[in-house]
C-alpha cells in the first residue's frame, strides 16, 4: 500500500461518511492526479492477464503508463470474455499496481459496453464469450415485461461483479423515430413510455436498487438528450452525419425516458456527439453544449450525477484502419485545449475514449479553468468509487469468476428470452408450428442456418430446385459502408434491392410453403416479403437452434414478440416521415404492438 505519510488516514478509513472521505482525498491530491480522474479510455488485458497488452487496438496504450505517469483510474474493458478467470486475475493486476505503485493508491474502476446481447457492433457493444446470452434490448421491448429486463440485469450484474466491471456504458434510451439510423438494436424502440418503464427495470437490476453500494454497477445512461432523431437517420460518428433535428418540434418526448431513469436513480449520463440544428440550442455537440447539459440536464431535469461524454471528442484517432476525427461537431476549429474547456465549461465531469490529462493541468496552470471546478468533477467521480466500495474492496475472487460467468441456469433463462422475443407477424393456414404431417417427406432448403443444425432437426436438405419447403433467415436491409469502422454501421436504405427481392421471389414461387425469419435491428421495409411468404417471424438476436425451437414449436417454444416499433409500407414514407415524431410512417405495414400467436391445432 502507498505511503501516505499519516497514520489513520481518513480515506482508508470505511468507518468514516463518504463526504469525509472524499474532502480528505481530494485535499491531498495534486492537480495532476485530480486531471486523471476525468479520463475514461479503453484497456486490453495482456496475454495470460499480464498488464502489457500483446496489441494495440483502438490506440490503445500500455496500462502502467495510463496508471503510472497519466494518473488514470477509469477503463472500459476491450474485447471479449472468453475465459473469465483471465480476466479476473487481469482486473487483480490492475488493481494491485494501482494500490501499490501509484501516490494514493486510488483503486481503478472498470467499465464496459453491454456485453449480453447478440450485438457484434465494434464500438457499441461487445461479444458474450463466455457471459449468458440474451436478446438485444429491442428483444426485451417486444415482450414487454419489466420483471424480465429486471431479472436480466440482475443476472448481468452479477456476472459483471464476478469480472470486476463497475459501470455499464449503457442503458441506451433513445426513442427509434427515425428508422434509419443505425444505433436502433440497442434501445428499446420507438414508444418513450414503454422505453421509461423498461429502463427503470434496467436500472434496478443493475444498481441493485435505487442507489448505489459495494454489490451495484453503476449505470450511465446514454445518450442524452436522445439520439433518435439524426437527421436523414445519418449517424455523428462520422462527419456526414452530425446534425439532430426536430421538425416536429418533439424534443420533450425524446426526453421522456431519460426522466425516468433519473428518477430510478441512474448514477451517470451521457450526451451524444450529435449538434442540433433548428433549435433554441447553441449549434454544437452536446457535450460542448452548456444549455443541454448544465440548463437542461443539471437545472431543469436535477441530475447530480456524473456527466461522461462519448467516446473521442477532443482527439483524431484512427479505428480499425480508418482515420477519424475527433467527434467535436460545431467546434472542429477549435484547438484540443479550447475543446476540453469548453467541455468542462458545459459541465461534463469526465472525458471518455481519451487520455488527456495534461490538457487539464495546462488549463488550470494557464487560468483559464480554476482548480475548484476541476475538484467539482473530482469529488463526483472519487464519490462514486467509495460507494461501490472499490476503495475497501477493490480485489475480486479471481477463482470464482468461471463459477459465476455463465452459469448454466442463466444461459437458460437468456435463450429462453431470445426463443419467446420472435414476433410472428404472418402464419397462412397456420402453418407454424411446422408438424410432423406437414414436413414428412419433405425436402427442405435452408438459408441462414448452418445445415448441421438443420440436419439435427430431422430436415432432410435439398436444392431449390428439389425442395418442398424453404426457411430462410435474413438480415434487415441496409447499405454497406467503407471504412474498417465505418462498416460496422448499418444505415441507408431498410428496403432490399431489386436484385435481392426478385432473388427472394424466386425462391418462394419454386415451394409449397416458405418460413422466413428477418432480423430487425431496424424496421425493415418488407412489403414484398410479407405478401409472398406463408410465415413471416422477426426477432432481434436470436441463435438459429431458438429460432428453430420456435419454428418447430420444441418443448412449447412459441413466439410471444409484439413489434417494438411499425413496420414502414416504403423508404418513401420513411424519407417523409419527421425525424423526432413517432409512428410517422404513412400506412404502416404492421403498426407497433403488433404479433400474432400460435393457435391451437
Amino acid at each position: 500500500m502507498p505511503s501516505t505519510g499519516e497514520l489513520n488516514v481518513v480515506y482508508r478509513d470505511e468507518t468514516r461518511t463518504i463526504d469525509d472521505r472524499v474532502s480528505d482525498l481530494v485535499n491531498r491530491m495534486t492537480l495532476a492526479e485530480k486531471a486523471g480522474q476525468l479520463f475514461q479510455n479503453m484497456l486490453i488485458p495482456g496475454p495470460e492477464g499480464s498488464l502489457s497488452p500483446e496489441f494495440a487496438a483502438f490506440g490503445v496504450e500500455d496500462t502502467k503508463d495510463l496508471l503510472g505517469k497519466k494518473l488514470m483510474t477509469h477503463f472500459n474493458l476491450l474485447g471479449p470474455v472468453s475465459d473469465p478467470s483471465m480476466i479476473a486475475k487481469w482486473h487483480n493486476a490492475v488493481q494491485e499496481y494501482a494500490l501499490t505503485q501509484t501516490r494514493l493508491g486510488i483503486p481503478i474502476t472498470f467499465s464496459t459496453d453491454p456485453r449480453h446481447h447478440f450485438t457484434e457492433n465494434v464500438g457499441t457493444g461487445s461479444r458474450a464469450g463466455a457471459m449468458s446470452l440474451w436478446p438485444e434490448t429491442l428483444g426485451f421491448a417486444a415482450l414487454r415485461d419489466p420483471k424480465l429486463v429486471e431479472e436480466f440485469a440482475d443476472i448481468a450484474r452479477q456476472e459483471y461483479l464476478a469480472l470486476g466491471l463497475r459501470t455499464s456504458l449503457h442503458p441506451q434510451i433513445d426513442l427509434s423515430t427515425e428508422y434509419r439510423w443505425a444505433r436502433i438494436n440497442a434501445t428499446f424502440g420507438e414508444d418513450a413510455d414503454l422505453s421509461g418503464e423498461l429502463v427503470q427495470a434496467y436500472i434496478r437490476g443493475f444498481q441493485n436498487g435505487h442507489d448505489v453500494g459495494p454489490q451495484s454497477v453503476s449505470t450511465m445512461t446514454k445518450h442524452f438528450p436522445g439520439g433518435g432523431s439524426q437527421m436523414n437517420g445519418e449517424d455523428p460518428h462520422f462527419s456526414y452525419g452530425r446534425e439532430q433535428c426536430y421538425p416536429g418540434k418533439n424534443q420533450e418526448y425524446h426526453l421522456k425516458p431519460f426522466k425516468k431513469a433519473i428518477e430510478a436513480g441512474t448514477r451517470q449520463m451521457m450526451p451524444y456527439y450529435s449538434m442540433p440544428v433548428g433549435t433554441e440550442w447553441e449549434e454544437v455537440g452536446f457535450a460542448f453544449n452548456k444549455a443541454v447539459i448544465t440548463e437542461l440536464l443539471r437545472e431543469k431535469l436535477g441530475f447530480d450525477g456524473i456527466i461522461c461524454t462519448d467516446w473521442g471528442l477532443i482527439t483524431d484517432a484512427n479505428l480499425l484502419g480508418q482515420d477519424m476525427p475527433a467527434r467535436a461537431w460545431g467546434c472542429e476549429h477549435l484547438s484540443e485545449l479550447d475543446r476540453t474547456k469548453k467541455i468542462i465549461d458545459a459541465g461534463c465531469d469526465q472525458f471518455g475514449g481519451e487520455s488527456r490529462p495534461e490538457l487539464i493541468i495546462q488549463l488550470v496552470e494557464n487560468g483559464l479553468i480554476p482548480e475548484s471546478r476541476i475538484d467539482i468533477s473530482v469529488r463526483r467521480v472519487l464519490r462514486e468509487k467509495f460507494a461501490l466500495g472499490l476503495f475497501d474492496k477493490p480485489f475480486i475472487d479471481a477463482e470464482n469468476a468461471a463459477k459465476i460467468v455463465g452459469r448454466p441456469e442463466w444461459k437458460a433463462k437468456g435463450e429462453d428470452a431470445q426463443r419467446r422475443a420472435h414476433t410472428l407477424l404472418k402464419n397462412e393456414q397456420n402453418a407454424l408450428p411446422l408438424r410432423r404431417e406437414l414436413t414428412e417427406g419433405k425436402k427442405f432448403y435452408v438459408e441462414g442456418i448452418n445445415e448441421a443444425a438443420a440436419e439435427a432437426r430431422g430436415l432432410k436438405l435439398a436444392s431449390l430446385e428439389e425442395a418442398d419447403i424453404a426457411i430462410l433467415r435474413l438480415q434487415c436491409p441496409y447499405e454497406p459502408r467503407t471504412g474498417g469502422f465505418e462498416a460496422h454501421f448499418h444505415a441507408g436504405s431498410l428496403e432490399f434491392s431489386t436484385e435481392e427481392r426478385a432473388r427472394q421471389s424466386a425462391i418462394f414461387s419454386k415451394v409449397s410453403m416458405s418460413i422466413v425469419d428477418v432480423y430487425l435491428d431496424r424496421p425493415a421495409v418488407i412489403p414484398d416479403l410479407a405478401r409472398q411468404v406463408t410465415a413471416l417471424t422477426t426477432s432481434y438476436g436470436s441463435s438459429q437452434e431458438a429460432f428453430l425451437d420456435v419454428i418447430f414449436g420444441t418443448n412449447g417454444a412459441a413466439p410471444e414478440g409484439k413489434l417494438p416499433f411499425d413496420l414502414p409500407c416504403s423508404m418513401q414514407a420513411v424519407q417523409e416521415s419527421k425525424e423526432d415524431v413517432p409512428f410517422d410512417t404513412k400506412s404502416a405495414l404492421y403498426q407497433f404492438g403488433y404479433g400474432l400467436s400460435y393457435s391451437s391445432v
